[in-house]
């Protein structure tokens, strides 16, 4: 079952990835705009914050589960086609309004999928089944962004897009063969009340409420990563440390996932499990501000990487333990957004501030994490009394 998920998954997030750099390709190579291209990710991404509640309080009632995926993840990747054969010949404003409307599909692709392993697995299994979903977003996280390129550089920007739209609908149709069984009665009608179910969960309940605002912290100093990985080059004069440290963070985050398949530790209490990786993370990063040279900067980032791969599965099974099955594809679609949230907020600050200084950034980043440890401990306040055990 967990194989059938994963040729799911792993196509859709590919797609994800690899949208946001080919987009930007397919914009310069029709109007020669980089500024457009950054427009259209934006339109693409966006939306999904604001679309994240809705979709995953629809995705937890609608009665037919498969087909709403399926429709979901196929108009995603049908929005991708669409925008490779308009951009630019048709309206710019028509353009960005496709590419949100797909945008608004992407919590589906993230936390939405994610939220469906409840549903395919025992709880026996579902531990290091979540260790290998996060595997599978780090192997998108690596592959994405490289599969696009390469396929715009074989045949074409439009070319590449459409596989990537292409791929994703094809994961959107396999979400049909995994055994999904509609939901008794009819489909309960949403309310607007229902749009905030996950919102008080996320502040109400003691591990959630934890695992989510702390990640979030953490995720606002990682989020400054790219543009502190290009004032370090600068500062090495090394050219290729720009990309070549976040890589290096990827790389890293793949391994610890999967040492995390193999062994994973804290399972019982993956709340605890986010707070020690997210102190983990920080402490490489504290360290690189002292390191001469970029080889030993890629060997820290590495190491920080290693503690984020644990720290994301066990931020999913935290989520997966703690959410009332009413509202759990809801909570991991909102959890999803305001990580992205938290961590494009930490790339506009790490931009605004640049002046400070690459090692002056990698310590806030480092800190970022140390404080969000700190957070997770506190927040978990009243844990005994109200979350010992799985809502249900």
């Amino acid at each position: 079952m967990l194989i059938r998920y994963m040729q799911v998954a792993l196509p859709v997030r590919l797609a994800s990835e690899g949208a946001r750099v080919g987009l930007v390709v397919l914009a310069v190579d029709r109007t020669g705009s980089a500024g457009f291209g950054g427009a259209l990710v934006a339109a693409l991404l966006v939306p999904s914050v604001v679309a994240a509640p809705v979709a995953g309080a629809l995705a937890d009632r609608v009665r037919r589960r498969r087909l709403f995926h399926v429709g979901c993840l196929v108009f995603y990747g049908t929005g991708l086609t669409a925008v490779a054969g308009l951009a630019g010949r048709a309206p710019t404003p028509v353009v960005l309004a496709v590419a949100g409307a797909a945008g608004c599909c992407t919590p589906l692709l993230t936390g939405g999928l994610t939220s469906l392993l409840s549903d395919l697995l025992p709880p026996s299994e579902r531990g290091r089944a979540f260790s290998l979903d996060a595997v599978s977003y780090n192997l998108a996280g690596i592959a994405g962004p490289a599969l696009a390129s390469v396929l715009a550089a074989a045949t074409s920007p439009a070319s590449a897009l459409v596989a990537l739209g292409a791929g994703a609908a094809a994961g959107g149709l396999l979400v049909s063969a995994l055994p999904l069984r509609p939901r008794p009665g009819r489909s309960p009608a949403l309310r607007p009340a229902d749009l905030g179910t996950a919102a008080v969960l996320l502040v109400r309940n003691p591990p959630l409420r934890s695992i989510t605002w702390a990640s979030g912290v953490g995720q606002f100093g990682t989020g400054a990563l790219p543009v502190v990985c290009v004032l370090l080059a600068a500062r090495y004069q090394t050219p290729w440390a720009a990309g070549g440290l976040m890589t290096a963070m990827a790389l890293g985050s793949l391994t610890g996932s999967l040492a995390y398949v193999w062994r994973p530790w804290g399972a019982q209490r993956p709340e605890w499990t986010v707070i020690a990786m997210l102190f983990a993370t920080g402490v490489p990063l504290a360290a690189v501000p002292w390191m001469g040279s970029a080889t030993a900067a890629f060997g820290g980032f590495a190491l920080a990487g290693c503690c984020t791969g644990p720290l994301f599965a066990a931020l999913l099974a935290g989520r997966d333990r703690y959410a009332p099955p009413n509202a759990r594809t809801q909570v991991f679609t909102l959890g999803a957004s305001l990580k992205s949230t938290f961590a494009a907020g930490g790339a506009a600050l790490a931009g605004a501030w640049q002046a400070a200084g690459p090692g002056s950034l990698v310590l806030a980043v480092a800190g970022c994490q140390a404080a969000a440890a700190v957070l997770g401990a506190l927040l978990l306040n009243g844990q005994r009394n109200q979350a010992d055990r799985p809502l249900s």
